[in-house]
């Protein structure tokens, strides 16, 4: 008897989410995973290894509801926010009975923790302006339990119209949970909804240091919701999500000394970004550069496939997304250096020239 057949049925026809890091690869830019492209340096400030750790460490917890603006008991930290998506499904779904709702094209993972936890998935993509079908969600809200949307978007980097949100949640009023994803929302974060946790009792609020913070090896992640919440879920996480390590240098990153060098750091991330859309707009072949709020660049380009393939074998390493739901010909770029940048510039102008 095969091994496999012991597992359950749904693990064993799972399509596993692709990390950037799991599709593998070698090259010498990488602009395929949404990092800060150098890093920071930081250093231990406690040696108690021999210790468990806090399962919610009161430094990393205080320090992150003060800048994000919510109480202490507001917050969740955990192994990043990819175990926030899979703690709120697993509590708040039962396998065979509840759904969840998604709206492609999005981060993967939403509809991959839902289908290993054995719950269903309902899809509604989004309108060809990017923003929520609102009639379409209200129609197959029923059975559902938690509606995941992601602001701004990944991999589009648009940010979804607020009003839209808000009409979300009264829709949703004492019927399901509304998580909004805001990894990204240190490059528009005149766009959080922190603010509203006192409005709606059933929002959700995922947040990631792996992205603005320049800590996406340190794997921690923050889920903001009300009390009761925020209770339920520590039901159901792990006894011990973070390492000591990771909540010391969380914490640090957490300063107002750090907190201030990271709102520089996006400021430059920004200009660079800008720039670089203006460039690849000029380069013949490139069909659009979608408008982004965060720290990536949709472009859609003619035979795409082709032209990330060609830039890999050069060590260039972008994420193709011509397999998500309206991105044929699409290419995700996270911005780099300007140095990186300019490298991808020169390779695709040195690709025309060739044709």
């Amino acid at each position: 008897m095969s091994i496999a057949l012991l597992a359950r049925d749904c693990v064993r026809k799972l399509t596993p989410y692709l990390s950037a890091r799991r599709l593998g690869g070698s090259g010498d830019v990488w602009l395929n995973a949404n990092e800060y492209p150098t890093p920071l340096p930081y250093t231990l400030t406690q040696q108690t290894l021999n210790r468990y750790p806090e399962c919610q460490p009161a430094r990393v917890i205080n320090r992150y509801a003060d800048y994000a603006g919510v109480k202490p008991d507001q917050v969740l930290v955990s192994r990043g926010a990819d175990e926030g998506i899979d703690l709120l499904i697993r509590t708040f779904c039962e396998p065979g009975r509840d759904a969840m709702l998604y709206c492609p094209p999005t981060y993967g993972m939403y509809s991959v923790s839902a289908e290993t936890a054995g719950v269903e998935r309902r899809a509604v993509p989004l309108l060809s302006d990017g923003q929520l079908d609102l009639p379409e969600i209200a129609r197959q809200i029923n059975g559902v339990n938690i509606v995941f949307v992601c602001s701004p978007n990944n991999p589009t980097g648009q940010r979804l119209n607020p009003d839209d949100i808000r009409a979300l949640l009264e829709l949703t009023c004492q019927r399901a949970l509304v998580v909004v994803d805001e990894a990204y929302i240190e490059f528009c974060p005149q766009a959080s909804l922190a603010g509203w946790l006192s409005h709606y009792p059933h929002l959700v609020i995922l947040r990631t240091l792996s992205k603005a913070f320049a800590l996406a090896g340190l794997r921690c992640g923050f889920t903001l919701a009300n009390h009761e919440i925020i209770q339920l879920l520590l039901k159901t996480i792990a006894p011990y999500p973070l390492a000591a390590p990771v909540a010391d240098i969380a914490a640090q990153a957490l300063s107002a000394e750090n907190i201030a060098a990271m709102r520089l750091r996006v400021a430059e991330i920004c200009s660079i970004r800008d720039w670089f859309s203006e460039q690849l707009s000029q380069i013949e072949g490139v069909e659009n550069v979608y408008s982004s709020q965060a720290n990536y660049l949709l472009v859609r380009l003619h035979n795409a496939t082709a032209i990330f393939n060609a830039l890999r074998q050069q060590g260039i390493v972008l994420r193709d997304q011509s397999r998500q739901y309206g991105l044929a010909d699409c290419l995700r770029i996270t911005i780099g250096t300007r140095e990186e940048c300019q490298r991808v510039l020169d390779a695709l102008l040195a690709l025309k020239e060739t044709r």
